[in-house]
């Protein structure tokens, strides 16, 4: 081989050996920063939670070794032999270790303490109650959005009120990655709208953490008996009058002969309005709004006019959230 051809396949061989590195340089620091990004993800996933089994072992010793819970607070509930509480509440295994020896140290020399979660079974769960079609406790083993349990909870129903509050107690979960203060934690009300949500802002899809309880908040209702076409209940919108309210229960029957509709209104003492229905028509007088749990009767041929409200379908009893169904999130 000549000189001259040697010369360009050298060249060649470098500049592929170069690639190479590179190469190399870049999947080494893919690999890095998906390594980093897996150790947050896992430092947030294994922090102690109220209702975590904790085990602490001293290396080379039985006696120290101790097994349990925490307190309300977020101490170790029950480890005598520290010299003070240790509070563990969202910390790491590691950390929880290094604050149990700093206690340890005031009577044994170097403690090598090793700190282990050996059940997270017994965490708080999150609850979706309210306007959707299947209300659920979740029990969650990962990070959750706001829209993902509204979606595993089968949506929204059309009695939403367009608003949702998340209501967030305080020391049950470890959102915020670091111990909480004990004495500074408060409960957190979050609310959105359902419209933010729909439309896609980030801020909305909150995310849900152990102990939330999610209400999607119902619209309160609307009752319209008496001689329509359709008796029924209606959820109230901001904008729902006395005339749209008849025609959502699909009008005044053939049958109607009067004139009067009445509106029976909670207050603490009975509140009857009556409307002149001829004259509403006509537009002379103003279409009155209706308020939350309104009851409308419209006149009907043959029956006395009430004075007191009368009784509309069952509400139905306040859901129990214990007895909800219960779906993991893994």
């Amino acid at each position: 081989m000549s000189r001259h051809t040697a010369l360009p396949l050298r060249l060649v061989l470098f500049t592929a050996l170069c690639a190479v590195a590179f190469a190399v340089a870049g999947i080494s620091q893919n690999l890095r920063d998906a390594r980093s990004e897996v150790q947050k993800l896992t430092t947030s996933a294994d922090r102690i939670h109220l209702g975590d089994i904790v085990d602490v072992d001293l290396v080379g010793s039985f006696e120290f070794d101790w097994r349990g819970g925490l307190t309300s607070d977020g101490y170790l509930n029950g480890l005598e032999r520290a010299e003070k509480p240790v509070f563990a509440l969202c910390r790491t295994e590691a950390e929880a270790a290094a604050a149990v020896a700093e206690q340890y140290r005031y009577f044994l020399r170097d403690p090598d303490v090793v700190v282990r979660i050996i059940d997270r079974s017994n965490r708080a769960l999150a609850y979706v109650n309210g306007a959707v079609k299947v209300p659920q406790r979740f029990q969650l083993r990962r990070s959750a959005s706001l829209r993902e349990l509204i979606v595993l909870s089968g949506g929204i129903t059309d009695s939403s009120a367009g608003r949702i509050v998340i209501f967030r107690p305080p020391n049950v979960s470890c959102g915020a990655g670091g111990p909480p203060d004990p004495g500074k934690s408060v409960p957190q009300r979050i609310e959105v709208t359902i419209a933010d949500l729909l439309g896609g802002k980030a801020e909305a899809d909150t995310r849900i953490l152990s102990g939330d309880i999610v209400n999607v908040v119902e619209a309160p209702p609307i009752f319209v008996m008496g001689d329509v076409a359709a008796p029924r209940r209606i959820n109230l919108t901001p904008d729902l009058t006395l005339s749209r309210a008849i025609a959502s229960a699909g009008g005044i029957s053939n049958s109607f002969s009067g004139q009067k509709a009445r509106i029976h209104r909670r207050a603490p003492e009975p509140n009857v309005i009556e409307i002149d229905l001829r004259r509403l028509r006509d537009n002379k007088i103003a279409d009155p709004m209706l308020e939350p749990y309104d009851v409308v009767q419209v006149e009907q041929e043959g029956f006395e006019a009430r004075k007191i409200a009368p009784i509309p379908e069952p509400a139905g009893d306040a859901k129990d959230l214990s007895k909800l169904p219960l779906r993991i999130v893994e």
